[in-house]
């Protein structure tokens, strides 16, 4: 452990006793200060997307449509058709509501991933700083939320408005039903992490927020 990493932890784990905040043989756990940081993190940014317009509403989640879709090699009729505010308003609302409901199967995969964070990890991603944490479970993960989420975004894309899909993928060349469904899909978990970052730096700055006092006891002393 670096030096800087040594005198964090100390200083965390004296005011986590402070706190009385103890976990069992009566050591302190600075990973279980980085599994509720990220914990009450994804609760909060999961909430909010799952919510009616969460990610169409997010100016950090709004999930955008293909690049592709309204291009391709159909006329240039059929182009500016596609490319009407009405329809790709409409196109765009489906998406982002598909991605709400592959968001609700994000939830349990995230939580089984945050439980893995290492006690070696954690004086390091405690120091981190803004939205390191959740930096670290991303990578970590990877595309482990795609294949939870793609069922979800899959029932949503053909559930919400379909037809608007339809004549859309119709005029549109070069992209396809599963094409818009994986591209939505990918950008969906990035938004994700994009929102927990966001709640994570806000419970840094302010961690008595939370009104969990270890949380309050260890990011306090940062």
């Amino acid at each position: 452990m670096q030096r800087r990493d040594f005198l964090v932890a100390g200083a965390a784990a004296g005011a986590l006793a402070l706190a009385g905040c103890s976990t069992g043989g009566g050591g302190f756990s600075l990973a279980e200060v980085i599994r509720r940081l990220l914990t009450l993190s994804s609760q909060r940014a999961l909430a909010r997307l799952m919510a009616p317009g969460g990610f169409y509403d997010s100016q950090i989640a709004q999930i955008s449509l293909p690049d592709r879709l309204g291009g391709g090699r159909g006329g240039s009729v059929l182009t500016r058709v596609l490319l009407s505010a009405v329809v790709r308003d409409r196109l765009l609302k489906q998406v982002n509501r598909a991605a709400e409901r592959g968001a609700e199967r994000a939830a349990p995969v995230i939580a089984d991933a945050i439980q893995s964070i290492s006690p070696e990890d954690a004086a390091s991603l405690l120091r981190g700083g803004g939205s390191a944490a959740t930096g670290f479970l991303q990578a970590r993960m990877g595309d482990a939320l795609i294949p939870a989420m793609l069922p979800g975004i899959d029932e949503g894309l053909r559930l919400f408005d379909s037809a608007v899909v339809t004549d859309a993928l119709r005029l549109a060349t070069g992209i396809d039903f599963a094409g818009l469904r994986d591209d939505v899909t990918r950008k969906a978990s990035n938004a994700i992490f994009a929102e927990m970052g966001k709640e994570e730096a806000d419970i840094r700055a302010n961690p008595r927020s939370t009104n969990d006092p270890l949380l309050i006891a260890a990011l306090g002393v940062l």
